[in-house]
Order: structure tokens, then C-alpha cells, then sequence
């Protein structure tokens, strides 16, 4: 049979039911707005981070809800903390106190994983 160089990918299926949700709970009570974002993605099409990277807050807010923490420092990391997407915000989502906090667990997670 001719190889044709595609292969079968892992399935990228998300089980919900055994996601770790603590952390947006957490995240909750220090920025209770952020149970009202509706991943709209005003935030990241107002984004200067996201002109010139490839940075995208709504695919940040996804990642941490479901508790994908891998590789999500470095994404935060590109936030300029600006406020266009507070600005922009239908919802009034206090997306800066957001990122910050977000910021804040992930480096606690990282110091707890180091020590």
C-alpha cells in the first residue's frame, strides 16, 4: 500500500466531567466577573498583544477553565496588561484583574511543582 504521509491524529477530546475546575473557582472568588464572560473574543480582536503575538486571551480563559495549565504561563506572559479588552468587554469582565490572577496561581503551581 503507498504511504501517502498522512497519519491518524490522537483524538483531542476533553473529558469535562474529570477536568479540574478548582482553579476557575478560585479564580472566582478573587474576580467574581469572571463567571460572566461569554467567550464573545471582543477581547482578543481588540488585542495590541495579539497584533504582533500569538497571543489570544479567550483561548487563555478555555485553557485555564478546563484546567490545561501546560504551556499557559508562557501565553499570560504576552499580555501587555493594556485594558483595550476591559474596554471592549460586553459583559464588564474584569479581564486585567483576570490575567493577573491567572498569573499569580500559575507561578504559586509552579513553585509548589519546583519545591
Amino acid at each position: 500500500m503507498k504511504n501517502w504521509g498522512f497519519k491518524i491524529a490522537k483524538p483531542r477530546i476533553i473529558d469535562l466531567d474529570t477536568a479540574n475546575t478548582k482553579a476557575f473557582e478560585e479564580l472566582c472568588e478573587k474576580v467574581p466577573s469572571a463567571k460572566r464572560c461569554i467567550m464573545c473574543g471582543a477581547c482578543t480582536a481588540t488585542c495590541s498583544a495579539a497584533n504582533h503575538t500569538s497571543f489570544n486571551f479567550r483561548k487563555c480563559n478555555i485553557m485555564f477553565r478546563r484546567g490545561q495549565f501546560e504551556g499557559l504561563a508562557e501565553e499570560l506572559d504576552k499580555c501587555m496588561l493594556c485594558g483595550k479588552c476591559k474596554l471592549v468587554c460586553p459583559r464588564a469582565v474584569n479581564t486585567r484583574a483576570f490575567i493577573y490572577n491567572m498569573r499569580i496561581f500559575l507561578n504559586d503551581l509552579n513553585y509548589k511543582n519546583i519545591k
